[in-house]
């Protein structure tokens, strides 16, 4: 079977198209005959520094859509040839993967194969950081880095239907701007890579729009001075959800200084581990989210699809930072 390849770590050109073996189910485990795979950030700073990578060669990718292949030993409730989406632990990037039978999941009715290949890791985490995580009331505003993103489009329109009274996304760019308008946002802040102030430079912004309060809810996946400035940003009793760490700072840390003064409180939320501690859990969430898709709550445009061999070119895309919305690999 066809696979993408990594030897090394670095830029795009170090992913590979190789033949190799087709994976075998073990025991409570699934193979899934690929029709599309997600790509997601996380595959990126997997290339390029070893992310969640055990060692070298390796194939990235954590989310597919397609049929279910063969059954591991154990496994039950799902048959072969059964349509669906699937959470993995890297390999996804391949005609055939296998995940465990936990993170494996029948399709919502009317929710195609190429739909589904945007679920898996986006919705769940999106409705975590704005129910089961970030506990969102009504009338409640919203802070959202990387608004434009996968989970960004879709925190907004969750929020919204949520009854947040605002939701206020930051990104990178003008272009990226207007496409979180068009998807649930009320107001988008740009803060360009360039800019001398950083990330940072939202704080003020949001402290305006919201007459000096600042935002019950902060949501980042950047890490490092975007972090405190998220917290920065935050409203007496205001809650920060620490979802990422794209910028590969050093990791964070916030206590009582911080947090006394205005009641704060941060947490933080990771699908990949959560499917490794909690499983019930992930799946309880992954349903919830999969059925605001099947009821048209919300939904993940995808802005760019590329064969399978040009995985490399969907990777630049996204380290870009020009890309919106979610991006695929047609596989099958």
């Amino acid at each position: 079977m066809r696979a993408v390849q990594v030897q090394e770590y670095g830029g795009p050109e170090v992913l590979r198209t190789v033949e190799t073996e087709v994976p075998e189910p073990g025991p409570g485990q699934v193979s899934v005959d690929v029709a599309y795979t997600g790509v997601n950030f996380a595959d990126l700073k997997a290339r390029g520094e070893g992310y969640r990578v055990p060692s070298l060669p390796f194939v990235p990718g954590l989310e597919v859509s397609g049929r279910v292949r063969a059954l591991g030993e154990g496994v039950s409730g799902v048959e072969v040839g059964r349509q669906v989406a699937a959470l993995t632990n890297g390999g996804a990037y391949a005609d055939v993967v296998v995940a465990d039978a936990t993170t494996v999941f029948p399709l919502p009715s009317g929710v195609d194969l190429r739909t589904a290949a945007t679920l898996p890791t986006v919705l769940p985490t999106a409705y975590a950081l704005v129910h089961a995580v970030g506990r969102l009331q009504p009338g409640e505003t919203v802070l959202v880095q990387g608004a434009a993103g996968g989970v960004g489009t879709v925190v907004g329109q969750l929020a919204k239907a949520a009854g947040a009274s605002g939701v206020f996304g930051v990104v990178s760019g003008a272009a990226k701007a207007k496409y979180a308008l068009d998807h649930g946002y009320d107001d988008v802040f740009v803060t360009p890579s360039s800019n001398s102030t950083g990330s940072a430079g939202f704080v003020d912004e949001v402290r305006a729009a919201t007459g000096g309060r600042g935002v019950d809810l902060a949501l980042d996946p950047v890490g490092g001075e975007t972090f405190r400035a998220s917290l920065a940003s935050l409203a007496v009793f205001g809650r920060l959800v620490s979802f990422g760490n794209a910028s590969s700072a050093e990791p964070w840390r916030v206590g009582q200084p911080e947090l006394y003064p205005t009641g704060l409180s941060v947490s933080g939320f990771s699908i990949l581990t959560l499917a490794q501690t909690a499983p019930g859990a992930l799946r309880e969430l992954t349903e919830k989210a999969f059925a605001a898709v099947a009821e048209g709550v919300v939904s993940l445009p995808v802005t760019a699809e590329f064969p399978l061999e040009e995985a490399s070119e969907a990777h630049r895309l996204m380290g870009g930072r020009t890309s919106t919305g979610k991006l695929l690999l047609r596989v099958a």
